[in-house]
């Protein structure tokens, strides 16, 4: 018999939730083959038994949250005898009866309850009755997080099952709403962004961008640069190539705080924004400071790519000393970006409208984009966030001298 448990993930990980069971009870697996993937707070991680065998047992049920060095599943030999494996406790249909503990006898109410081992194991640490708990699965499955939001009462010797379900919210039959538990990604989100507005003074400064002669010098050299590169030249490089010289020139928009300390960073790593199905994630283009137009673009596109597979990894988002996220591509107009993690700076990109401007003394329609940039007061005085924007607006506007300087 082997035990498949989850694994070490980083530092700062140290639970996860089952996303998908790539095996089931009964299944052949191979030495190194995946038998699950787990969803943490930043990336999907796919874990591989270290045995070949049999899936014996799952452990664990999908959305059951887990901890590092939890057991989870168990292989055992490929033989006759165990090619019918027990059903593993996690698949409790609605309609099937729970599986006991192992070494139960008696049924309590608490027993007849259906339960993750998660949830069952937590509530004995608790001393909660588990038929008291009301799941928020419409189904009365009880999991752990279940357990967690109940408080704490001692277990009733006699407390009948029926009575604690009836205290359930019913469950909506009209179609009219649809109750939908947040992905753990989704939750970490919501989290830290709430934590960002309560630790942080953020205050957001704008300014507007004449993009004609970005935008014309893009087309004029796409079509050579793409046949010189493998790569498509597009407006990320030149923002990326602008943040990092007025980082350079406005030092403390590149630094965070630790306790009573202002840490500056004297490199360059730039976060950017990618929107998948699971949520926001930001990856990071490290050393941007050193790499030319094509290599940025060529990272991005890497980046962008594995966050739409699902196949970031911690390495990829780790670290990163500030921001840079386009709401543009979905067609916003003006927003205030929020600051990501302990940075103290982050630059918001927005759709490029045609609008009139004076130019001069004369009036001409020109592609116009709004930029915001977000950032820490407790750092950043208005000057440093105000002279920033501005640099990055005028390098935008003259992009020959980002071209000249990388």
């Amino acid at each position: 018999m082997a035990e498949i448990k989850v694994p070490e993930l980083a530092e700062s990980i140290t639970e996860g939730t089952i996303a998908k069971w790539l095996k089931q009870p009964g299944e052949s697996i191979d030495k190194g083959e995946f038998i699950v993937e787990l969803e943490t707070d930043k990336v999907n991680v796919e874990v591989i038994s270290e045995e070949a065998g049999v899936v014996q047992e799952l452990l664990a049920a999908e959305g059951d949250t887990v901890e590092v060095g939890q057991v989870i599943a168990v292989v055992g030999e490929s033989s006759g005898a165990q090619s019918a494996p027990a059903p593993a406790a996690e698949e409790v249909s609605a309609a099937a009866a729970p599986v006991a503990e192992e070494g139960t006898v008696e049924q309590t109410s608490a027993d007849r309850t259906i339960a993750s081992p998660a949830a069952r194991k937590l509530a004995r640490e608790k001393g909660i009755n588990l038929a008291a708990v009301t799941p928020v699965d419409p189904m009365g499955r009880v999991r752990a997080q279940d357990v967690s939001a109940h408080n704490s009462a001692p277990i009733a010797p006699a407390a009948p099952a029926a009575p604690a379900k009836a205290t359930a919210a019913p469950v909506q039959e009209d179609g009219r709403e649809t109750r939908e538990r947040m992905t753990r990604r989704r939750q970490t989100i919501a989290k830290r962004l709430l934590e960002v507005r309560q630790s942080t003074a953020m205050l957001t400064t704008f300014n507007e961008i004449d993009m004609t002669a970005v935008m014309e010098l893009r087309s004029r050299k796409k079509d050579e640069f793409y046949d010189k590169n493998d790569v498509r030249l597009g407006f990320m490089s030149f923002f990326t190539k602008a943040v990092v010289a007025a980082l350079k020139k406005y030092p403390y928009v590149n630094s965070e705080i630790d306790g009573d300390d202002i840490i500056l960073k004297h490199y360059y790593d730039i976060g950017i924004a990618v929107s998948t199905e699971g949520g926001l994630v930001v990856p990071i283009v490290r050393d941007a400071d050193r790499k030319n137009f094509a290599e940025i673009e060529s990272t991005i596109g890497e980046l962008a790519g594995k966050a739409r597979d699902n196949k970031l990894t911690i390495a990829d988002m780790s670290g990163g000393s500030f921001t840079i996220t386009n709401g543009g591509v979905f067609g916003s107009l003006f927003s205030t970006p929020i600051l990501n993690g302990t940075q103290v700076g982050i630059l918001g990109m927005h759709t490029i409208q045609k609008r009139p401007v004076a130019v001069g003394d004369n009036v001409e329609i020109r592609p116009m984009m709004y930029v915001a940039l977000s950032y820490d007061h407790r750092v950043i005085d208005g000057k440093d966030s105000v002279g920033f924007l501005k640099m990055v607006k005028e390098l935008i506007e003259n992009p020959e001298d980002l071209l000249l300087g990388s």
